[in-house]
């Protein structure tokens, strides 16, 4: 079905993403994003959640999110290649998230008017937690970019980085009625995105060469390494309950 592959596809996102932030606790600059990084996390692993559910139900293969989770192998995985990029410094997080949080906030308000009961309530929840997202990471993109000289020369170089993973945000993927247009997302994704690096004295990037294929499960080497360690527990204990 359609709507439980792009919900997967979403999910994926969400998960890597969020396993990707929580590799922040214990290792944040200050104490307050000690904090705040594990809360965010656990904001993008709980909608991943959600989404793994209901693809499941749809599917009818008696899959749970666990299952999806915790015993496809990297190739199975339809995340962006975005969300999976090693974490690097904290001006390269901080940017990340906010390319990623700028355009699921607009995805998500979208989607509260989804035909299917369950999205809309996923979306009624998630929009929140990603509005909070663009302002956390916003502000620490202003804050590095104006900052000193080092700081401005680390999120620009974020930028350089991570800029040619964005296009990926805009493939449609499998797409489904029931979902928002990615590509729809663009324009209002740019403003915001142009109004913060015109604070944080960020120039837009140019023209880019895209970086793609996630969606077709072909990914960097990092994912399997993450996978690795997120899933071992699972697959060493399958079944297993606390």
């Amino acid at each position: 079905m359609a709507l439980a592959d792009a919900l997967l596809e979403l999910a994926d996102d969400h998960l890597v993403l969020g396993h990707r932030v929580s590799e922040w606790c214990g290792h944040a600059p200050m104490l307050e994003e000690d904090l705040a990084m594990p809360n965010m996390a656990l904001d993008l692993i709980g909608t991943a959640r959600s989404l793994y559910s209901r693809a499941g139900e749809l599917e009818g293969k008696g899959r749970d999110e666990d299952d999806l989770a915790y015993f496809r192998g990297e190739r199975d995985y339809r995340n962006i290649l975005l969300v999976e990029r090693p974490n690097g410094d904290f001006a390269q997080t901080m940017l990340r998230q906010l390319y990623f949080a700028a355009f699921m906030e607009p995805y998500w308000t979208a989607a509260l008017e989804s035909p299917d009961e369950a999205v809309r309530g996923i979306a009624g929840k998630a929009v929140k937690e990603m509005a909070y997202h663009v302002r956390h990471a916003g502000e620490w993109v202003i804050r590095l970019g104006d900052g000193t000289e080092e700081s401005a020369r680390r999120m620009a170089e974020a930028v350089e980085e991570l800029h040619p993973y964005t296009g990926e945000l805009f493939d449609e993927g499998t797409g489904d009625a029931a979902l928002p247009s990615r590509a729809s997302m663009r324009d209002e994704w740019e403003a915001t995105l142009k109004n913060i690096f015109a604070q944080a004295l960020l120039d837009w990037p140019g023209e880019v060469v895209p970086m793609a294929g996630g969606r077709h499960g072909n990914h960097g080497e990092q994912l399997g390494h993450m996978l690795a360690e997120m899933q071992s527990l699972a697959r060493a204990h399958p079944g297993v309950t606390w």
